[in-house]
């Protein structure tokens, strides 16, 4: 790594400084290939995220740096609400950073071979921030992967997108938040981000609702949602717009429904979870006054674990559905796979996953396979 390192340029003294003193940790590898037993639902995600306390928190914040977050918006287009959100659900508003010498994270997880290559390049990026003294070696402290500061990016997503707004000569994602709030817009804008399109909505659906339609692959206008017998949670007309909206519903039938926009893909690309997307905007909502959800998701009383989820993913397989890998997450590609079940054996096609489901999945698969 230290020949690696030289040879990109990067200098004697950082090299010397990380990995000459560079600590192996195990608790970092152990927390790599920690898997959640079981699949998270999205009432348990969403209620973990989104209470009146940090609502209140983040309406307060708002306030607080309004002169700084109107600025931001007026360059970059990306409203202070949002910007309150993504740091809400990142650290809790700087309540937590997370506390591992991000060097030695990034080393540990170099010298791993599940993912060498890409933490390697992490490492190599965070001895390049070092090098360019935006920060000092014992401060540069951060989540156990290497996600750094206010926002939590990782040091390739520091390198390019993190600016230095406070005009200090140093990109400080720690200790500056004008530097921090600046960055995260200056990167959710190089992501796609439109200016005046808010991120989706909560909607209402009709009680005959085609629920194969939902899913991020199928965009279409409000014309065309509104013809579906799509109205807004007050049952009035949806507002027309030129842009595209896709429908989701993350806990089936019973839950809450949303059409959602452009941006919502651009937040999805900061992190690839549905769940994150949505209680990023609704926490975005809920700050810049906005109600509740109309209909508040349905707790999931079954607890399905990850190995019933890549049994589900074989068995869908075996009836001709592709889900994708079988990977044991519940990602879009097996939601889909279940809707297309569902379809087929006349049930309402929410993609949406219980027991019941699972075992009538599993029957007809042993069947398929006699």
């Amino acid at each position: 790594m230290k020949i690696q390192a030289k040879s990109e340029g990067i200098s004697d003294k950082t090299v010397k400084q990380v990995l000459d003193k560079a600590k192996h940790i195990p608790r970092v590898i152990e927390l790599d290939r920690r898997q959640p037993e079981f699949t998270q639902t999205f009432s348990g995600y969403f209620n973990a995220r989104i209470n009146d306390e940090r609502i209140q928190r983040g309406r307060e914040l708002l306030i607080q740096y309004r002169t700084l977050l109107e600025k931001i918006q007026l360059e970059t287009g990306i409203p202070a609400q949002y910007l309150v959100s993504f740091w809400g659900l990142e650290t809790n508003y700087g309540g937590y950073f997370g506390d591992w010498l991000v060097t030695d994270s990034l080393a540990t997880l170099a010298c791993d071979p599940r993912r060498s290559t890409f933490f390697t390049q992490e490492l190599l990026n965070a001895m390049r921030i070092l090098d360019a003294g935006d920060i000092s070696h014992e401060r540069m402290i951060g989540s156990w992967a290497g996600a750094m500061g206010h926002m939590q990016f990782m040091p390739s997503t520091f390198l390019s997108y993190a600016k230095d707004v406070d005009g200090d000569g140093r990109r400080d994602l720690w200790g500056s938040l004008s530097d921090a709030m600046g960055s995260a817009a200056n990167f959710l804008r190089q992501l796609g981000w439109v200016p005046g399109l808010d991120w989706g909505q909560e909607v209402r659906l009709p009680p005959s609702f085609d629920y194969s339609l939902a899913g991020r692959d199928r965009m279409l206008s409000v014309a065309e949602w509104t013809r579906l017998g799509v109205s807004s949670v007050a049952g009035t007309p949806l507002t027309s717009t030129e842009h595209k909206f896709a429908l989701l519903v993350p806990s089936g039938h019973h839950g809450p429904a949303f059409l959602v926009s452009r941006n919502f893909n651009v937040i999805m690309r900061w992190n690839r979870s549905e769940f994150y997307a949505l209680s990023v905007g609704h926490l975005a909502d809920r700050i810049a006054g906005a109600a509740a959800l109309h209909r508040t998701p349905m707790i999931d009383k079954d607890k399905i674990s990850r190995e019933q989820v890549r049994q589900l993913q074989l068995d869908l397989l075996t009836l001709g559905i592709d889900a994708g890998e079988a990977d044991g997450v519940l990602g879009s590609a097996t939601r889909k796979a279940i809707s297309r079940f569902q379809q087929k054996t006349q049930r309402i096609a929410d993609g949406h996953l219980d027991t019941a489901l699972l075992t009538a999945i599993r029957q007809a698969a042993s069947m398929a396979s006699h």
